[in-house]
């Protein structure tokens, strides 16, 4: 089968793809026939900060071909989506029993990509905020997959003022058409607050401005690979909160909220309230390319390599 890997320490340039054998699932896990890949943030990023290889690691859809011992609750031909955490870049994939999701007859495994774990933390940051019907929410990387969903969750809780934060101008038409009522630059001296919810994708030296953007008890969730700090007087001077939120907490911590999360999101699909984005389909063979249209800060919700 073609695998993709990482070699050395230099970011997507050193992307090789390779014939390997299949893999075999061990006790509780399922293999999937690949037919989507989401390329995840945080994989990126890990290639320009590791001297080591990097475990190509993101979201899988596909169709299961073969069950690991004492797995219950799927069948071979079943259609899934799952955190693949090593070698999801692959025509073949393994994946955690526990962590895979059926894959509705409507969707396209494209578009399962694209929508469930991005949802599901867009989702989960935006509950994380305690948000109340009326209040004013920014969202920073919006553009991003998370953040094109976050835009729209915002708007279906009732938001009064959804505005959304982008690397450039050229993005401003593509985030104001999922619901962003106005758009700001990272780079503008005037976010346009303050905010009561303010859901950060980006991290890094945007906290800094993303705090002092907060109304006065506003709330900052932070939910990037992308690290930072923050000013405690900031915090203390709006009586603002900073949150942290992780999904792998919930998904293993509170399972039965995971899975009801999970029936709402593609609830809201078919009801047309959540549209997921897709950049571009890349041949999986393209990985490098993938992985530089992020890096660029070039794409417009999602990007996929399909086998």
């Amino acid at each position: 089968m073609l695998r993709v890997r990482h070699e050395v320490n230099g970011g997507p340039e050193v992307l090789f793809a390779e014939e390997v054998d299949r893999p075999e699932p061990g006790a509780g896990e399922v293999l999937v026939r690949v037919e989507a890949v989401g390329v995840t943030l945080p994989t990126v990023r890990k290639l320009r900060g590791s001297g080591e290889p990097v475990p190509l690691g993101g979201e899988v859809a596909g169709e299961i071909v073969a069950l690991g011992a004492g797995v219950t609750g799927f069948g071979v031909g079943d259609r899934v989506t799952g955190l693949c955490f090593t070698d999801a870049y692959a025509e073949f994939a393994v994946l955690n029993g526990a962590m895979a999701s059926r894959i509705p007859d409507s969707a396209t495994a494209v578009e399962a990509v694209a929508l469930v774990r991005s949802g599901l933390v867009a989702r989960g940051a935006y509950e994380a905020a305690r948000p109340e019907p009326g209040e004013s929410v920014l969202v920073t990387a919006a553009a991003s997959a998370v953040g094109t969903l976050a835009l729209q969750y915002a708007k279906a809780g009732g938001a009064a003022r959804v505005v959304a934060a982008v690397s450039s101008a050229d993005k401003a038409d593509f985030v104001r058409g999922l619901g962003a009522d106005e758009v700001v630059r990272y780079e503008d001296t005037d976010w346009g607050g303050p905010y009561d919810v303010i859901l950060d994708g980006v991290g890094g030296d945007l906290l800094g401005p993303a705090v002092r953007a907060l109304a006065t008890g506003g709330r900052l969730v932070a939910f990037s690979s992308g690290g930072g700090t923050v000013e405690a007087y900031e915090l203390l001077l709006r009586g603002a909160s900073l949150i942290g939120f992780q999904m792998r907490a919930v998904a293993v911590g509170r399972p039965e909220l995971y899975h009801r999360w999970l029936r709402e999101l593609w609830g809201m699909r078919d009801a047309g309230t959540l549209r997921p984005a897709v950049h571009e389909e890349i041949p999986l063979r393209d990985a490098a390319r993938a992985h530089a249209v992020i890096e660029r800060r070039r794409n417009l919700g999602k990007v996929v390599l399909v086998p």
